[in-house]
């Protein structure tokens, strides 16, 4: 099945795959650098660099931020936790919930992660797209990002 847009028809199973492929090989090649450089992989990067954004955040916070299952979510916390990197304090509005914050070690690795993340993420794209592709693209995924996640499509049920 095609899509009909203004321009002509547009394979829809090929853009999936091809959309899918690149975040695929992305991610992968973000996650070899990082653990190079950084000791740790692109999910623990993206995990920090939200807490240091986004303080006082829940596990279920970030669950629904990255649309990852409240227990896988945890997991990653668990494991940050015990490299010293985060630390779960009680959240005095609900004591059923933690408010998380990042250490100082936290806070010094996802500066300089967030640096080799960009360089690298900059190079990986830079030989593929010039500038008005790659702020098309941006503009496009920022789009379908917020329909998807206005029309809550994709999240987790658990």
């Amino acid at each position: 099945m095609a899509y009909k847009s203004s321009g002509g028809q547009i394979d829809v199973p090929g853009f999936f795959a091809d959309l899918v492929r690149c975040e695929t090989r992305l991610y992968n090649a973000l996650n070899d650098l990082l653990r190079e450089r950084h000791g740790i992989v692109t999910s623990q990067f993206e995990l920090l660099r939200y807490l240091r954004d986004h303080p006082g955040s829940r596990v279920a916070d970030l669950a629904a931020e990255f649309a990852v299952g409240v227990g896988a979510t945890s997991k990653g916390v668990d494991r940050l936790e015990k490299q010293g990197r985060v630390v779960r304090q009680p959240n005095p509005s609900d004591r059923r919930s933690s408010l998380l914050a990042l250490t100082d070690d936290g806070s010094r690795l996802i500066e300089a992660a967030e640096e080799t993340f960009t360089r690298g993420l900059a190079e990986l794209v830079g030989g593929a797209l010039d500038d008005a592709s790659a702020a098309a693209a941006v503009h496009t995924l920022a789009k379908l990002r917020s329909e998807l996640e206005r029309r809550q499509i994709g999240m987790p049920t658990g």
